[in-house]
């Protein structure tokens, strides 16, 4: 978050004067301005409060300044970390609190002592890095875990999959920094240290109900933990503090509790028909010493590999201090199941694998099998664990009886039960039977002697229905013990205690009506943009500091750490652009469009992210409606209509009076300005043979075999002509014939991808129109389509499609694109590649991640001797974003993340691949190395083999 004026909140004079006595008083940023309360209307819950403003608190001091000009206005404050609440206790009407950008620290650790001292906003994989050298680690591990704080998992009193053998986070909690509303600073603990006045009074007069009153149960978070004031619990303020969720003070500063961390760990993976049969076996594993009990339905499992036959799965995870002490706890933990099937795995990177699969559930859930929207709201309930099977026979036949489904997953050792429901929340007749459904689910979770929320907390979700699970009096003694705490009711109103009804300020209601009129298809959202939008539901997976494995998303958040440069703060922005009330620019809105700048249109959030938030394609429907019948940027021209310009020079025969021009730094420098390119980039050069006037000068395809149309996208045809004449040498070597698609007198085929990624979707649509036009012939002959450039392929089988949804051909062409890897394996399978046998270096394309995938191409490499893993994340050039005025910083930054690193600890003798010209350009201009594409490495082994070529169609230079 910037330091921002901005907005002043629909322009009253008060909240002028607020926003400019933070700014006097707090030495961190402040900011009113519509993108910074946009950003933060929402969390991952169903609901949605618009704040006054943003404060990022420095250190203590600013956070009690805050309380101070605060409480003087009568203004509430809301403490936010990750943002990732699902009960809507992280969103606020004041002013909201964001430790995530400074008081964000590991202050230290003490081995000996296994105990750390941290700052609210550290993001808990953080403190599991600088714990993990000492053989220690945090219990608590919730499943976003790369993005959640720890002030946010105490305020919620957070779990995750290890609870069963390293509780919750108040087990895990030994002294608090607290500062009350009305700015006293206490130290809670036990023994009553750190009380604020009035709060042993008040519990040592309800001993019997603190002892009677609360349900008994591991994953009891509903409520406060009022109890843990009991003599005989050891007084504990400390503990009875977690889980308040931001309403009895601000946490500034937490000593927490370190666990010893099993050497070795191994993964029993048990599968049963159902979920109900795995339930009904979870509580008897307990028995076992299970570090995890975690279960999850096939309904929610993208794809099954690697998990054992069954409907259902238990992760059952065991420790030990080795590797075979593990496993033996793991086949003793099969032994005792009565399983459909199971597998024990040991193999870190493959339990990884499998995790992110549960990991992933909370995303997965949103959607139904058919594409229906599904919500949180009961997404945590928790029963007895020797219940959990009754309790979801009854949950489900709940269900049926509203009409309602969902698919259940979550902490089953522990009882604990996460599930979206399918509920319309968009008509009133909806949200009636969302409420209807609430009161009669509060009631079964009683009736099975359970707590409304077993990790997320009550917030605006179930506070309204604690009554049911506490009865009257106790829920009057929380009001008493938020009086004490906050006799002014200043933080987090509304939460917990004296809330607002369920089911207002739910976040869709300010959404429009009818949907608006927009140029892709979105299918998968019923060609509604609204409920494209809708599908970010907080879970913020892209906002994590490394991504996992090959992951992609987000890297502009990487770089930056602004919530408005994440997938989810654009799409916040998205939604409060359609609801009108923050951003009231519609689609000319310029907070949309700052935020979308620096989206590199990857793609990486299409395949990352668990919802499926494609923002490559919301950047260029909202840059297509922003610059409509307006002046766009210099760069959307020269960029953009590349393929044009790239043309018009090969048609002149003027690339080499071209390239000397662009070596004249005045004239260069001066063109730069001109077209709004980055200065620091360099012209590429222009190849004076074209790739197709090569092949015309050949004579064309020289092999006969299984007939294959070689696609001469921009990039391959003008400025990487060598690429396309090595895969022709492998592709006639593996047997096939190579032909080229027709072309018109002027004009040849094109993907349309420059014109889409700068949003000219109207131009996009008559060259892919055009393109469909002069490959009619050969989409009725089914002649597979091989793309070299893998942004062109993503382009031909996701967007053509999607923006040509009403012309049947566009899908035709779509199924016909291949990839190289692609052609070969399913073309060619009895092929042998050229022994290369050498290691690899580089990155994967970030679209061919998360559009075409990579495994033909893996298995290609493997096949040709290349051994080793190309990097993950993006190389920062990203077609025409890099080379765009302004963005150099963050696409060097971007190339820093993975791909330079892993070119720079590349072996001498390795070979670097990059098979995007995006790619190779960044590798050239920033290392002063030279990328190669897959075909052409397995062309110069060709060349180097029995089976060399006499033409040297292979040769790399312009």
């Amino acid at each position: 978050m910037t330091d921002r004026a901005g907005g002043t909140g629909g322009g009253a004079g008060g909240t002028v004067s607020l926003a400019g006595e933070l700014r006097r008083v707090v030495r961190g940023e402040v900011g009113f301005d519509a993108t910074s309360r946009a950003l933060v209307t929402m969390d991952a819950s169903n609901y949605r409060r618009v704040p006054l403003g943003v404060v990022a608190p420095r250190d203590a001091d600013d956070v009690a300044a805050v309380l101070e000009v605060c409480r003087e206005r009568g203004v509430p404050v809301v403490a936010r970390g990750g943002g990732t609440s699902i009960a809507g206790q992280a969103t606020g009407a004041g002013v909201v609190l964001d430790f995530t950008r400074h008081m964000n620290r590991l202050l230290s650790l003490d081995p000996a002592a296994r105990t750390a001292v941290v700052q609210p906003g550290l993001v808990l994989d953080r403190l599991q890095e600088a714990a993990a050298p000492h053989g220690l680690r945090f219990g608590p591990d919730p499943s976003t875990h790369g993005r959640c704080t720890l002030g946010g998992m105490i305020g919620n009193n957070s779990c995750g999959a290890h609870s069963v053998a390293w509780g919750t986070t108040a087990d895990s909690v030994r002294e608090l920094s607290v500062i009350t509303a009305r700015g006293r600073r206490l130290r809670p603990g036990r023994d009553w240290a750190g009380a604020p006045e009035g709060l042993r009074a008040l519990a040592e007069g309800e001993l019997a109900r603190l002892r009677t009153g609360f349900p008994g149960l591991p994953r009891r978070i509903s409520g406060y933990a009022l109890d843990a004031l009991l003599p005989e619990r050891g007084a504990d303020v400390a503990r009875s503090f977690c889980g308040s969720e931001g309403t009895l003070g601000i946490l500034t500063e937490a000593v927490v509790r370190l666990v010893e961390a099993p050497r070795a760990r191994a993964l029993a993976v048990l599968g049963y028909a159902d979920e109900s049969a795995a339930a009904e076996a979870a509580a008897g594993l307990l028995p076992l010493g299970p570090l995890t009990v975690e279960g999850m339905a096939a309904d929610l499992v993208r794809s099954p590999a690697g998990l054992p036959r069954g409907g259902a799965w238990l992760f059952v995870e065991t420790g030990g201090a080795t590797a075979g002490e593990a496993r033996a706890r793991a086949e003793a933990v099969v032994r005792a199941a009565d399983v459909t099937g199971s597998r024990v795995v040991t193999d870190p990177a493959a339990q990884r694998a499998l995790w992110r699969i549960r990991e992933d559930a909370s995303g997965t859930a949103t959607r139904m099998p058919d594409g229906r929207e599904a919500w949180p709201g009961w997404e945590d309930c928790a029963v007895p664990p020797a219940r959990l099977g009754a309790y979801l026979r009854d949950f489900r036949a709940l269900l049926a009886d509203h009409g309602l489904r969902g698919t259940p997953y979550g902490h089953f050792g522990d009882g604990c039960i996460h599930v979206r429901i399918d509920f319309d929340l968009l008509t009133a007749a909806g949200v009636g039977r969302f409420r209807r459904f609430s009161e009669d689910l509060a009631d079964l979770v009683v009736a099975h002697g359970g707590s409304l929320s077993g990790e997320h907390g009550d917030g605006r979700a179930r506070a309204e229905l604690l009554p049911r699970m506490y009865g009257a009096e106790t829920v009057r003694l929380f009001e008493r013990a938020k009086a004490v705490w906050d006799p002014d009711d200043l933080l987090n109103p509304g939460m917990l205690v004296r809330p607002a009804p369920l089911d207002t300020d739910l976040r869709f209601s300010v959404l429009p009506r009818r949907p608006v009129d927009v140029a892709f298809g979105y299918p998968a959202d019923g060609g509604d943009f609204r409920a494209a939008v809708r599908r970010c539901v907080g879970v913020a997976k892209c906002r994590t500091a490394t991504p996992a494995g090959a992951a992609v998303m987000c890297p502009s958040f990487r770089v930056t750490g602004e919530e408005e440069h994440s997938t989810r703060g654009r799409a916040r922005l998205l939604h409060e652009m359609l609801a009108g009330e923050i951003v009231t620019g519609g689609w000319r809105s310029t907070e949309v469009r700052d935020a979308l700048d620096l989206c590199l249109s990857c793609k990486g959030c299409r395949s990352d992210c668990p919802v499926g938030v494609d923002m490559a394609t919301y950047k260029a429907e909202f840059l297509h409606h922003h610059y409509a019948g307006r002046r766009r940027p210099a760069a959307h021209h020269a960029l953009g209509r590349l393929p044009e310009w790239l043309r018009a020079v090969a048609w002149t025969g003027t690339a080499a009076p071209v390239n000397r021009l662009a070596s004249v730094t005045v004239l260069a420098r001066l063109g730069k300005r001109l077209a709004g390119i980055a200065p620091e980039r360099d012209v590429p050069g222009i190849a004076e043979e074209t790739f197709t006037r090569w092949w015309r000068r050949r004579g064309g395809g020289r092999a006969t075999g299984h007939p294959v149309l070689l696609w001469p996208d921009t990039f391959t045809e003008h400025l990487s002509p060598p690429v396309g004449r090595a895969a022709v040498r492998v592709l006639e070597a593996a047997g096939l014939q190579v032909e080229l698609p027709p072309a018109g007198r002027r004009d040849g085929v094109c993907c349309g991808l420059t014109y889409v990624s700068t949003g000219q979707l109207d131009r996009a649509r008559a060259v892919l129109r055009r393109t469909l036009d002069l490959m009619e012939p050969v989409l009725h002959a089914g002649v597979p389509v091989v793309v070299l450039e893998p942004s062109c392929a993503a382009a031909l089988r996701g967007d053509l499609p999607e923006l040509l949804h009403d012309d049947p051909r566009a899908a035709r062409l779509a199924s016909a694109v291949r990839t190289f890897a692609e052609t070969l394996e399913e073309h060619a399978p009895e092929w042998t590649p050229p022994a290369v046998d050498r290691p690899v270096a580089g990155q994967t394309h970030c679209h061919q991640h998360a559009v075409l995938g990579d495994a033909a191409d893996r298995r290609l490499r493997a096949s040709a001797g290349l051994t080793g893993d190309l990097s993950g994340g993006c190389c920062g050039l990203a077609g025409n974003f890099g080379f765009e005025r302004g963005h150099y910083e963050v696409s060097r930054a971007c190339a820093e993340e993975q791909l330079l690193p892993a070119v720079r600890a590349a072996a001498g003798e390795a070979v670097i691949l990059a098979d995007g010209y995006s790619c190779r350009t960044q590798l050239e201009q920033l290392a002063g190395v030279r990328g190669r594409h897959l075909a052409e490495v397995l062309a110069e082994g060709l060349d180097a083999g029995p089976d060399r070529g006499a033409e040297g169609d292979t040769g790399t230079g312009r």
